[in-house]
């Protein structure tokens, strides 16, 4: 093990963990970065080995490319900023890149795995149109498509972030009341309206597809499993995150919106389309669980962008 942020790594399967030591022992003793340093990559290997647990992943030769697009898909969903992600992205790279050449791993799948640069950009919301286009693509009645309908539905509606949907518990929902109760950063609680397009998909969901899939639920589910989840997967467990990012992406791709629809761009959209209809920027702050105004903030900045565009396309002096 390595003298120094070792201990800061999680419980992991030994697949993980150890090889992991591994490498912050190289860089303590063949790198010979400083301690502060490793502590660094240890608490952003920390981030990485968590995630990979919480996919059931047991070893890193499991590891495919499109589960670290996914990884870090979800650290945007987490929040982070641009320049803490590619840190966490770089770490990640050069883990992989250990791993290869000292044999433990059969190919790199980080190889083409890039970083986010340059300055913070601003998030990618869609038109109203196009997220119309993206929730009218559900129209099965089968269970899968009654849980895709009432998560986009869901996500749209309350800007959630998709941790905090797939958290969702029969006892957070009021459907008679039209309100959710979400987790957020710090198990922060809040409580967040429901349009009545979200309440009829739940509704639907819950009445007509979740006992299906509740019944076929394995005989060794876990606690977590049982205490009733709102959406459950194909074996009556509680959606992962993993599951819930592809189930979005393919109705996307229904829609024609495959390029860069992420959960997170629903969060967006509906942080958007409050303020472009004239919501207080508190209100929203207060809706998306954001701690402090100043995150909430970098949405007035894409209005801003969307009126300068129509400025530019519609004066007739603009140009």
């Amino acid at each position: 093990m390595a003298r120094h942020g070792a201990d800061l790594l999680p419980e992991a399967p030994a697949g993980l963990l150890r090889p992991t030591a591994d490498y912050l022992v190289h860089l303590e003793l063949e790198r010979g970065l400083s301690l502060n340093t490793l502590d660094a990559y240890a608490r952003d290997l920390a981030k990485y080995l968590s995630w990979l647990s919480e996919q059931d992943t047991a070893d890193f030769t499991a590891v495919t490319a499109e589960d670290l697009r996914t990884f870090t898909a979800t650290l945007a969903d987490a929040g982070l900023a641009v320049r803490s992600r590619a840190r966490v992205v770089v770490a990640v790279r050069r883990l992989h890149a250990f791993l290869h050449a000292e044999g433990l791993t059969p190919d790199d799948p980080a190889a083409e795995i890039r970083p986010p640069s340059g300055a913070e950009r601003l998030p990618k919301a869609l038109s109203i149109a196009q997220v119309e286009g993206l929730l009218g693509t559900v129209t099965g009645d089968s269970p899968p498509e009654l849980r895709t309908g009432a998560l986009l539905e869901f996500l749209y509606a309350t800007g959630a972030r998709i941790s905090e949907a797939v958290g969702l518990d029969l006892d957070d929902l009021d459907l008679d009341a039209r309100i959710a109760r979400l987790y957020g950063k710090g198990s922060k609680e809040r409580l967040v309206p429901l349009g009545s397009h979200a309440v009829a998909a739940l509704e639907s969901w819950l009445v007509r597809g979740r006992p299906v899939m509740s019944a076929a639920r394995a005989s060794g589910a876990r606690a977590a499993e049982r205490a009733g989840a709102v959406f459950l997967n194909q074996r009556g467990g509680r959606l992962s995150r993993q599951s819930a990012w592809q189930t979005i992406r393919t109705a996307a791709a229904g829609a024609g919106l495959a390029d860069h629809v992420t959960p997170h761009t629903l969060r967006h959209s509906f942080a958007t389309h409050l303020l472009e209809g004239g919501a207080d920027i508190r209100v929203v702050q207060e809706l998306l669980g954001h701690s402090s105004v100043t995150t909430t903030q970098i949405y007035t900045r894409v209005t801003s962008e969307t009126l300068r565009e129509v400025y530019a396309t519609s004066h007739p002096r603009a140009r």
